[in-house]
Formats: C-alpha cells, sequence, structure tokens
C-alpha cells in the first residue's frame, strides 16, 4: 500500500505553516529536557489559553459546565487537562495521550567523589540506551535540589550561553585493543558512566596570604582530603547553597548539552534530545489548545513520566492519578457516582501517542520494508507493539481502526501504519495496554523517529505537523 510523501501537498503558504509549528516545537524541546521542565512549561502555557488549576476548583467547591477548562499535576512531573464537552462524561471522552520522560543519566543519591584530584559524578542510566552512545558528548545537569525544609533549588546547568558543560570520558583509541573486542553492550559498563566535573584543588583560606614555599602551609595542605572535591562543593555551596547531604533529596538528570537543530540542506528534519516521547507530547497539548468549539465529548490530554521504565510510581501512568483526576472532575461538573466514573472510562476512546522506528536505509534488515514507517508519510499507527508474539501489546479492534480511518480521511490527515521491526526482532511498548484494561478503545499513534533513545534523535517536521492535525481531528470528531 503506496503512501504519498506528504510534503508534495505542502506548498506556499501551507509550507511556512509546518516551519512554523516546528520552530516552536524545536524551541520547546530545547528548552524543555526534563519531565518538570516539560510540566512547568505546558502549565504556563495551559494557564495563558485560559486553563483553571483543578486544585483551585476543588477548593473553592466551584462547578464545572461545558466549555470550562481545567489542568491537574502530579508531583511537578505529569498533568492531565480536561476541555468539557456537551454531552454527559458517563458516555466517555476522547484522550490523547504521551509520556514526558526520556532516557538520560541520573545522579545516584551519593554521586560526587574525586579520584586521582578529579572530581566525578556517578550516575545511573535512566531507560534503555546504548550505553557507548553516551561518552564524549558535551552533557548539561537539569533538576532540583530540595533542602530539609522543602526548599526547592531548581538547577540547569550547560545549556545557557556561558554555561560549562560536562562529560564522561572513553579510551583513546591506541589503548583500546580490548576494549574493542567487548560486545556493544560491554564496551561501556553503567558502573563507568562517571561525569567529570573538576579538577581545581581547594585552597586553605587561612593559609592563602602565607608564602606559597613554606613548609607550614605544605603541612596544612596536606590534612584537606579530598581537595578537588572540596572545591566543588565549595562552588555549589556559593552559587546555590547547596551542601552535599542536598544530593541525597536531589533529582538531577544528565542530558545533552545544547539545543535541537534543523537537520538537513532542506531544514525539513530536527534533531534533538527527548523527541521520545515529546514530539508526541508536543502536538498533543498543542491540539487542546485549538479547540475553538466546546467539544461534544470531554477532550483529555494526559502527560506522563516514568514511560521509559515500565509506566511505574506514582508519576507513571499505572498511578491513580488519572482515575481519581477524572473522577474530581465529575464531581465539580455533577456527574459523579462510581458507577459514572466506571462507564466513563470504558466508553473512552484514545490515542495512546508514542513514537514509531522510522526505516533506517542504514539498517535495513530489521525492518519489514512493508509495514515500517516512513519519513513524510505522515502520523503512525501501530494497532499493536509488544515483542514477538505481540507479548505486552495492545492489540486495537478494527472497528476502532476502521473509525479512525474514516476520521483522519475525511479530515485529509496522512496517515501510515507500521510494526516495530521484524517480529523476531525484537519490540517495545507504550502505555496504551495500562489505559486498555479500563475496556476503552486505545491506539499506539505517533510520529516516526530515527535514532531513537539516542541522545539525539531525528524527526521529520511533516510528520510532526501532521501528527498536530490529527490529534485535532480525533478530538472533535471521534
Amino acid at each position: 500500500m503506496e503512501r504519498k510523501n506528504i510534503w508534495e501537498k505542502y506548498q506556499g503558504q501551507k509550507r511556512e505553516e509546518v516551519f512554523a509549528f516546528s520552530e516552536k516545537y524545536r524551541q520547546f524541546i530545547s528548552g524543555c529536557k526534563t519531565e518538570r521542565e516539560c510540566t512547568e512549561k505546558f502549565v504556563h502555557m495551559a494557564k495563558n489559553a485560559g486553563f483553571s488549576d483543578m486544585q483551585e476548583i476543588i477548593k473553592s467547591g466551584e462547578s464545572l459546565k461545558p466549555g470550562d477548562k481545567v489542568y491537574a499535576v502530579n508531583m511537578g512531573k505529569s498533568m492531565a487537562m480536561y476541555v468539557i464537552g456537551r454531552q454527559p462524561m458517563e458516555g466517555g471522552m476522547n484522550i490523547l495521550g504521551a509520556h514526558i520522560d526520556s532516557p538520560r543519566l541520573d545522579l545516584k543519591q551519593n554521586p560526587l567523589y574525586e579520584d586521582t584530584e578529579m572530581a566525578m559524578l556517578d550516575t545511573h542510566y535512566y531507560g534503555g540506551v546504548k550505553k557507548y552512545q553516551w561518552v564524549t558528548l558535551p552533557l548539561a545537569l537539569h533538576g532540583v535540589f530540595v533542602k530539609k525544609d522543602g526548599t526547592v533549588i531548581p538547577v540547569s546547568i550547560g545549556d545557557k550561553p556561558g554555561d560549562p558543560v560536562f562529560g564522561i570520558s572513553d579510551l583513546l583509541i591506541h589503548l583500546a585493543g580490548e576494549q574493542m573486542e567487548k560486545k556493544a553492550g560491554k564496551v561501556i559498563e553503567g558502573e563507568n558512566l562517571d561525569i567529570l566535573i573538576g579538577s581545581i584543588p581547594s585552597y586553605n583560606k587561612q593559609d592563602k596570604n602565607q608564602d606559597k614555599n613554606s613548609q607550614d602551609k605544605e603541612e596544612k595542605d596536606v590534612q584537606i582530603k579530598d581537595r578537588v572535591k572540596a572545591n566543588i562543593l565549595q562552588i555549589l555551596a556559593d552559587e546555590y547553597q547547596i551542601e552535599e547531604e542536598d544530593f541525597v533529596s536531589a533529582e538531577i538528570e544528565a542530558v545533552p548539552a545544547g539545543e535541537a537543530k534543523d537537520y538537513g540542506f532542506d531544514r525539513s528534519m530536527i534533531m534533538g534530545y527527548g523527541h521520545d516521547d515529546r514530539v508526541c507530547a508536543y502536538p498533543s497539548f498543542m491540539a487542546m489548545l485549538a479547540l475553538e468549539d466546546i467539544p461534544e465529548r470531554t477532550s483529555v490530554c494526559l502527560l506522563v513520566d516514568k514511560e521509559e521504565i515500565g509506566s511505574v510510581g506514582a508519576t507513571g501512568m499505572k498511578s491513580r492519578f488519572f482515575e481519581n483526576m477524572t473522577a474530581e472532575v465529575m464531581q465539580a461538573a455533577g456527574q459523579y457516582s462510581e458507577l459514572a466514573l466506571r462507564r466513563a472510562l470504558t466508553n473512552s476512546k484514545m490515542l495512546s501517542s508514542d513514537v514509531s522506528a522510522a526505516y533506517d536505509p542504514n539498517f535495513a534488515s530489521v525492518s519489514d520494508k512493508k509495514n515500517a514507517a516512513y519519513f513524510g508519510k505522515g502520523i503512525v499507527f501501530n494497532k499493536y507493539t509488544g515483542s514477538r508474539g505481540k507479548s505486552g501489546s495492545n492489540d486495537a479492534n478494527a472497528e476502532y481502526m476502521a473509525h479512525l480511518r474514516d476520521i483522519f480521511d475525511r479530515r485529509e490527515v496522512a496517515f501510515q501504519t507500521s510494526e516495530l521491526g521484524k517480529v523476531d526482532q525484537g519490540g517495545g511498548g507504550t502505555i496504551a495496554y495500562i489505559l486498555a484494561d479500563y475496556g476503552m478503545e486505545v491506539i499506539d499513534s505517533g510520529v516516526a523517529v530515527l535514532n531513537m533513545h539516542a541522545p539525539w534523535e531525528i524527526i521529520s517536521k511533516a510528520d510532526l505537523y501532521e501528527a498536530y492535525r490529527g490529534y485535532q481531528a480525533f478530538l472533535e470528531e471521534a
């Protein structure tokens, strides 16, 4: 089944719209490299678009009516947005779901140490990564320190003009004979992904005015243990009011430093960190903002954390956050009962928006060309994911697939279908199966990505824009 390259239909002003939308997205992923930063940015944009904080609605006892717009935040790392529809929520919602976490390196809780007068940070990688891809890259540190009194100190070092960057060293080729004989999974071990952050030793302030060659100063300097580490701690204390013990209650992520870039002579693509899955989260969010009329069915955008490690934890899709917040929204709308909530979830329709593997001519052997996703062919539907025998998959109903085909064809949204590689090659999963547990109709849909899970991933601007159009069509007509 041949799908046309959608760049051919983007001419003149339409092409300008594609590039304008893509530029806003490029700026978004350049500035939002963690789930906390994404949530903060989305909340800011939602408020400006007229959305109200659901917690304030609950406190005030205010009622919701059709057309009202609300959002709720879960621990600063995930969020849900609702636009109340004309029909009772018991009849179901139209839900766009995506995740905003991405593979990265997390600092351990006791990360800072010194070795041979070099200050290092110990890390634990997060999500599925090829560890060898993370060495010799400029890295930035993003996250928060939380003091014992509850004070939150945000940290973002490595992406602002004039900032230093950090990195993980690799073995020079001249000494890498044994290393080059190892399998790719063992070339760089997880415990060797330690980040170099400094090399200047501290001095004893009491002695700084003494003669540098004096015997007395040499003796006192010896008493200072781990002087490079001590110097780093002094910098952290001076600039951020951070002590070493504060690492225990910190969440600091090491991510690729630098902004996303236009890719290719024709600027048809974007190379950036975190396309998986912000390339689906951003157009999903923007589709919610684009709703002009009161929708028939309540529209929902659900942006969650922890998908890359199994959707677990209080901020992952397996938590009860979405279910509980939907109950609160129904209560405020005067529609809640336990049975009505169950019916609302069961009768809903969802696009579980996650990325798909783009066909790569450099690695053609892993793909079935008839059932692969391609750049420039539109939003991707994965009827099922899973691995090998569809293990762990949500396998969408044919009736639902036909319903979406009808909507997208009528709205002239370009789409394609795909599997994640050849049958015995591997596979993957998304949040789709978790929502399917409620009995709702769910299918995976999203944008094709090259270099998926690498520090720098690549997407097509045309596919990004077509996903945005598809999400709009879904919210308005599903």
